[in-house]
Formats: C-alpha cells, structure tokens, sequence
C-alpha cells in the first residue's frame, strides 16, 4: 500500500472513531426538506353559509402562487389537527382510524403533509403540474391551478376493523375532506375543483406513493381568474 492511503486510511478511522465522521450525521444529511407552516387561523371573516352559498366548481385559474398562509390553511382544513389532546382532525373518520394521506403538487415539487406537525415534506423536486394533469386524462385545471392537493388513503386502516364495509367509510371520509376544503377555499377568496378521473398508477408514479397507499381525490386550488 502506498504511503499516502496509509495516511488517508489512518486519518479517516481516526475521524470515525472521534466522532468526527458518524453515520447519523450521514443519515441526517440524507432527510428531505421539511417545512413548518404557519398556524392555522382559527376565526374568519365569512361565514360557514355564506362559503357554502359561494361555493363553485372553478377550472381557471390565475398564474398568483398561493402564500405559505392559505397553503396552511389548506391543509388544515382538509385534514389537521382540531384536538391535540385525542388526536382528533378536521374531518370526521370511522373509529377515529385515519387512513388519508395528503399530499401537495405545486411548481417547486411533490410535497406529503406532515399533519402531526402541521409541516410538509418535500417528496420530490421539480414542476409535476403538467404530469399530474397527463395522469388526470390532460386536465388543464390542474396544470394551470399553482397548486393541487391530492387526497390518498391507506384502506388497511379501516378495513383492518371493519372488514369490506371499511372501504365505503374511507370514501365518505375523503368527501368530508374535500368538503372542508372547497369551504376553506372560499373563506379565503380561493377557487377549487373536485376532480376524480385519473389513471391511479400514473398519479402513484408522479406523488411516488408509497406500497399500500391509493389516491381517491385531486383538487387543484387557487386564486380565480375571476373573483366571486
């Protein structure tokens, strides 16, 4: 061996054995970028009537990105935390089991929201507008909206203690999602879209689901190229 990787060898199991070089470090280096969002906003300005009687299926939507605020308040509404104490989120869930998994498409990557922590996780880089919108039979709502969010569900949860009839309360548990956040939407001068034709394997490949995980519900949301 020649004198110089006597060196480097020497040098680096020094390192390792001081700490210096450590395979958590490694690890920590390796975990993806995590984003805390800003608190949810408990009180509006509109009343739930007056969201319920505004609210519209809208497909235009104008280039202005959504702040870090209404992606927040996005989210909660769909699926956050309402009740630390018992766990308990914004929409009802059979047996208080939990199977969705929320995940949002917007112009700088795929990210999964992290709803213990009211955080998202990016789950990948880059624009997936357009292949999204691909998976959605070419939906241009989709492509245009700047973001979209995708609602998933991990049905072993449920159907775990209900059997067959598990299945049906993890679709009315996505309705009462989406609900909240076409309502949440309006309080914030938002438009939305309910959108259910897709190809599920392609939609898989975009978000990069993980094995057991089904995407039931996309909703591409944002400020209307007409206002209300």
């Amino acid at each position: 061996m020649k004198p110089v990787h006597k060196i480097f060898l020497t040098a680096f199991a020094i390192a390792t054995c001081c700490g210096f070089i450590t395979q958590a470090e490694g690890e920590e280096m390796k975990q993806p970028e995590k984003i805390i969002l800003p608190k949810p906003n408990l009180k509006g300005a509109m009343s739930v009537e007056e969201c319920i009687q505004k609210r519209r299926s809208v497909r235009s939507f104008s280039s202005k990105p959504l702040a870090a605020e209404e992606v927040s308040q996005l989210l909660w509404a769909t699926q956050g935390i309402t009740d630390a104490r018992r766990g308990l989120r914004a929409a009802p869930s059979a047996g208080a089991l939990y199977p969705l998994e929320i995940y949002l498409v917007k112009g700088d990557g795929v990210f999964y929201y992290d709803i213990e922590n009211h955080a998202i996780i990016k789950n990948s880089g880059g624009d997936m507008r357009s292949a999204l919108s691909g998976a959605a039979l070419g939906q241009a709502s989709i492509k245009e909206a700047p973001a979209s969010i995708v609602i998933c569900a991990v049905r072993s949860r449920t159907t775990a203690k209900y059997g067959g009839r598990g299945n049906r309360y993890v679709e009315i548990e996505a309705g009462h999602a989406a609900e909240n956040l076409h309502l949440q939407a309006v309080a914030l001068g938002l438009a939305s879209v309910p959108v259910g034709a897709f190809d599920d394997n392609q939609v898989k490949k975009v978000l990069n689901l993980p094995s057991g995980t089904e995407p039931l519900y996309i909703i591409p949301a944002g400020h209307p190229k007409t206002p209300f």
